[in-house]
């Protein structure tokens, strides 16, 4: 069990923060800093709170330096259903709803499906049945040869930015499920693509159905101030065509 101090000191280094820069950001002195991570100080439960936001360190992670600091946790983890949550599952349903006709989806923070529109199902028509039991992951449903792998046209630039951005979230907040889906299914290759071409606005997704490609980029969009564990780790990853033949794809489809 780690200290308190130890756990703030260990997420300071991960922010790649002095003592000094930290108590600025906190408006508390650099001495008292040093004080609670050496366990010579014992900080009060607001003041955790207050140099956690500092660090950025997750809601999960902020229970964490609480209780082992002796307090009880501050930050409740709600299943994110109508009863528990409703106004934030009537929130993500009107924007993933809103989205249609293209493909829209919320997501956990190990990447688990946890509500999509009615535009993904298609894409998901041909994958595995096992790939679909819940929880259904979408780094490993487009990466798996039985999932949407065989029609991703530059599938190693999609499993590129993928490991790029678990990577980045792995080193803002650890979590051993999601390292070991990256090491299954992101380890690096020899073939791996550099940077996408220059008149591309973002890296696209390009799939290929019946001889027909579909190139889409993604926007990813987050709760702005959530309280709740399960809200500060709920992402919305919404999909945009890129070009008419793909726009036209969408809005001539049967709804």
């Amino acid at each position: 069990m780690h200290t308190v101090g130890e756990l703030l000191r260990e997420w300071r280094h991960r922010r790649r923060l002095s003592q000094l820069d930290l108590a600025i950001a906190a408006d508390v002195s650099a001495r008292h800093v040093s004080l609670v991570e050496t366990g010579k100080s014992r900080p009060s439960a607001e003041m955790i709170v207050r140099l956690a936001g500092q660090l950025d360190v997750p809601l999960r992670e902020r229970n964490r330096l609480l209780l082992a600091a002796g307090f009880a946790p501050r930050y409740a983890e709600r299943p994110l259903d109508r009863e528990a949550l409703a106004a934030a599952w009537d929130a993500i349903e009107r924007v993933l709803r809103a989205h249609e006709p293209y493909p829209a989806l919320a997501i956990d923070r190990r990447w688990n499906i946890v509500m999509s529109n009615r535009a993904l199902g298609p894409f998901l028509a041909g994958v595995a049945p096992d790939l679909l039991v819940p929880p259904v992951n979408m780094v490993r449903i487009g990466l798996d040869p039985r999932g949407l792998a065989p029609h991703i046209v530059n599938l190693a630039q999609v499993r590129a930015l993928l490991r790029t951005r678990i990577a980045r979230q792995l080193a803002t907040a650890p979590d051993p499920e999601l390292t070991a889906l990256y090491e299954e299914l992101l380890a690096p290759h020899a073939g791996d693509p550099g940077q996408p071409a220059g008149s591309e606005i973002a890296i696209p997704m390009i799939f290929r159905f019946g001889g027909r490609e579909l190139r889409l980029f993604s926007t990813t969009t987050t709760f702005g101030t959530p309280m709740d564990i399960t809200l500060d780790e709920v992402s919305i990853e919404s999909y945009y065509p890129t070009d008419a033949d793909s726009a036209a794809y969408f809005t001539a489809a049967p709804a």
